[in-house]
């Protein structure tokens, strides 16, 4: 606070018995107070409240400070409860609030203020937080417990439970509680681990006052959102089942025409030469011509109709080459075929990477680049991928090393798939791209067909599921 012109009337309110006082909200400092004020406030002297400052306000009475301003703008008067820490020391008064127009022109809070008790009210809102569901804790600036509601022990079977013990990632828990600490609300919706198991709760931490000592705490209010987070997730999952299948099958109808109608070409024409009466070499090349065709309109074929018996189990490491057809059939599961997806692809080379990015906008899939493997464990740590395509060799840092970094962060963006599309396809190269976490390869020049089907089978949500049914169960 800091001194003013004191207004006349103050004369008279000198010799109330009630405390009285004027508070500048612009300034957040005082314009006077009258003997019974002093006391109040634990000072000597008038200039003495004065020159306290009163700008340091958390956020609750920042917001209750503004509303009386508004409330007493047009000469309205405010009654209410307000607890003061003068020193440090908590004092509850009865205060009526109004507005008072000073000789300045300023516009300030005049409070009129008597002691008060609590009143059955308050007895009954205490009553009321021992039968809510919220799940109330106060804490002080050091963790300690200083109030727990019983809704704290019949969710983790102890009213003694620490800020960060409560969340299945304790480091959650410890940011949310140093913000809060640090004057800064913060709320979501988190793992726990409550007595009976994991749960989902919003977790809402916020500054507070400790209204007995006056010193700065921390007030967590749970709410267990298990049974909706669970419904949400069911309803996600059928949504993105139901998209996967029509996506499906939009998928298949294209590949059926852009594939067939080329080949019917091909074994047409090829089939023509073989019975045009050509030279014996030329008749030869011909019929090669047609077998293949052939040959590829049968993996064609059976790619498209997926039989259950060709199918790969999903999520395994292939044991035989990337380009085989097998590979290419169970690459089609509708299970993980997803065309909507984001790829990461890693390559140091320019022309690679607009190759690939054209190849997999054909079916609709997103791909970002990065031109060395640095930037692409950067880039993996930055954004949300259904896959990462990672050339080898490259500057800065290699494939098999970025692919190592990427399988050390943390969060679900570790178990993030990653294929290998390189040119080094030796056994012994290929077993080192699997030890440092790859999960599959395609060898360059790059086959459309199979880096397509690939993508899809990698890419798709299956093992997002499977992380995200480990975390709700704490399963390694």
């Amino acid at each position: 606070m800091s001194a003013s012109p004191v207004p006349l009337i103050a004369q008279t309110w000198d010799r109330l018995r009630r405390p009285v006082w004027l508070y500048d909200p612009q300034t957040s400092r005082g314009v006077y107070a009258n003997p019974a004020a002093l006391v109040l406030w634990g000072a000597e002297t008038l200039d003495e409240l004065l020159a306290r400052d009163f700008s340091v306000l958390s956020p609750a009475v920042k917001v209750r400070t503004d509303r009386l301003v508004a409330l007493t703008a047009d000469g309205g008067e405010v009654s209410e409860r307000w607890t003061f820490y003068p020193n440090g020391q908590p004092f509850t008064v009865q205060a009526s609030i109004s507005a008072f127009s000073m000789d300045d022109g300023r516009e300030v809070l005049l409070f009129e203020a008597s002691p008060t008790e609590v009143d059955a009210g308050e007895r009954r809102a205490v009553e009321a937080l021992r039968h809510t569901s919220a799940i109330i804790t106060l804490f002080d600036r050091d963790g300690g417990r200083l109030f727990a509601n019983p809704a704290v022990f019949a969710s983790y079977g102890s009213d003694d439970v620490a800020f960060a013990a409560r969340f299945a990632d304790p480091t959650e828990g410890e940011a949310m509680f140093t913000a809060a600490v640090a004057g800064q609300s913060m709320a979501g919706i988190y793992p726990v681990v409550a007595s009976d198991g994991h749960r989902w709760h919003h977790m809402d931490a916020r500054p507070v006052i400790d209204p007995v000592t006056g010193a700065a705490g921390v007030l967590l209010n749970e709410q267990n959102v298990t049974a909706r987070v669970e419904a949400e997730m069911a309803r996600s999952a059928a949504e993105q089942k139901a998209a996967m299948s029509d996506a499906r099958q939009r998928f298949l109808t294209d590949m059926s025409h852009e594939l067939r109608t080329p080949l019917n070409a091909v074994i047409g024409f090829s089939g023509l030469l073989v019975e045009a009466g050509l030279a014996a070499s030329r008749t030869d090349q011909a019929r090669r011509i047609h077998e293949a065709g052939q040959d590829l309109l049968t993996v064609v074929n059976r790619m498209i109709a997926r039989p259950d018996a060709e199918a790969t189990e999903p999520g395994g490491r292939p044991e035989e080459s990337p380009a085989t057809e097998t590979n290419a059939v169970s690459a089609m599961e509708p299970e993980t075929e997803s065309p909507a997806l984001r790829v990461l692809y890693v390559d140091d080379n320019a022309s690679n990477r607009t190759l690939v990015r054209a190849m997999l906008a054909t079916q609709g899939i997103a791909c970002e680049t990065a031109d060395d493997g640095a930037r692409g464990v950067d880039a993996a740590a930055a954004s949300d991928w259904d896959l990462i395509l990672m050339d080898i060799q490259m500057p800065v840092m290699d494939g098999v090393e970025a692919a190592r970094r990427i399988r050390a962060l943390d969060g679900q963006v570790a178990a993030t798939p990653i294929i290998a599309l390189t040119a080094n396809t030796l056994d012994e190269q290929i077993r080192g791209y699997f030890d440092a976490g790859m999960d599959d390869l395609i060898a360059k020049p790059v086959d459309m067909i199979e880096l397509l089907t690939k993508v899809t089978q990698w890419g798709g949500s299956g093992w997002r599921e499977t992380v995200g049914a480990g975390a709700m169960t704490g399963a390694d």
